[in-house]
């Protein structure tokens, strides 16, 4: 496998999408972001988002909760442990990255533990540790603060596929959202070894706050393996597997991998954005053509998640899932 790169990318490489003019209504706001997000979909698979309307204070909350649930009573953790139907505690190494092909021939348990609270979906509920009062409001606050923040990206979505500026409302109505606080420990990584194992998203959108922590490398088409930018105060956004799908491979689900070799505790919260349950994913209107013919089998959102789900965490959920994706 590749090094890790010692060297971050130029911001430019990445686009920088600042939603302050449509906020505050300026005509033309929405057509030139649909145009600026088409272009980062279509060749980056990345791109960070300013002026978005999220306290800022409200991230450093939910990075601080994360630092304290981490520390939290062992034992009260596992009490409150994740499986298939509710978000919750996962333990350290309990996942693998097998549901992404680019993971590596060897595939070792990702080396972090992490919490997971999810909202709309599937899922029946999420179990909370006793101890820590303060982590459900917080979260919850937090969830929806994002939950908004990625609506207010479907109209740019839809204008970014010349689709009108409503058509993606009635699979948003009941957002699947998912927020992933994870711990990397510092660890002396061997070989095979990995924070999160390379790997593409399964969401429509995944939203990540700056963190001032380095661990996260991503490879855009025509690239190496490079580490992201730090841009305050802004989210560094990418389209995951379920976007690729709609738009029948137009739009990437680029790679990413996270190691960390920063000699400090590293937290990270990313969101994981997606459609209702039994929204059908086929290729948009837009996006087939008689020499563009769909490229995927129709598949609910919800079918998606829980194959992905199953394949990488078994041990947890107690379902197996085929190899090959649905």
């Amino acid at each position: 496998m590749a090094a890790i790169t010692e060297t971050p990318a130029d911001t430019d490489l990445i686009p920088i999408l600042d939603l302050g003019p449509l906020l505050s209504g300026e005509t033309g706001a929405l057509e030139s972001l649909g145009a600026e997000l088409r272009s980062a979909l279509t060749d980056i698979g990345f791109f960070f988002v300013v002026n978005h309307g999220v306290d800022w204070g409200l991230v450093d909350e939910v990075y601080a909760a994360a630092r304290e649930l981490h520390d939290h009573d062992p034992r009260l953790l596992a009490a409150a442990a994740m499986d298939k139907d509710h978000g919750g505690y996962l333990g350290y190494g309990a996942g693998t990255s097998h549901a992404s092909e680019i993971a590596g021939d060897v595939r070792t348990p990702n080396l972090n533990s992490a919490f997971f609270v999810h909202q709309g979906g599937y899922r029946i509920d999420n179990r909370y540790p006793e101890g820590l009062p303060n982590l459900q409001p917080t979260v919850e606050r937090y969830v929806d603060a994002v939950n908004a923040l990625a609506l207010r990206l479907l109209p740019i979505l839809a204008r970014s596929l010349d689709l009108p500026t409503d058509h993606f409302d009635a699979d948003f109505d009941v957002p699947s959202s998912t927020l992933r606080m994870s711990h990397y420990p510092v660890v002396d990584y061997g070989r095979h070894d990995w924070g999160l194992a390379p790997h593409t998203d399964s969401s429509i959108f995944t939203l990540l706050p700056t963190n001032d922590v380095r661990g996260l490398e991503i490879r855009p088409a025509g690239h190496d393996w490079i580490e992201p930018p730090k841009l305050p105060e802004s989210f560094l956004i990418n389209s995951g597997d379920m976007l690729k799908r709609w738009t029948n491979n137009r739009f990437r689900s680029t790679a990413h991998r996270a190691r960390n070799r920063s000699g400090v505790d590293r937290y990270a919260i990313p969101f994981f954005f997606g459609a209702r349950d039994d929204a059908v994913i086929e290729a948009l209107p837009t996006c087939v053509g008689l020499d563009d013919p769909a490229r995927h089998e129709p598949i609910t959102y919800g079918g998606y998640q829980r194959w992905f789900l199953n394949r990488n965490y078994a041990a947890v959920t107690g379902e197996e899932a085929s190899a090959e994706a649905p």
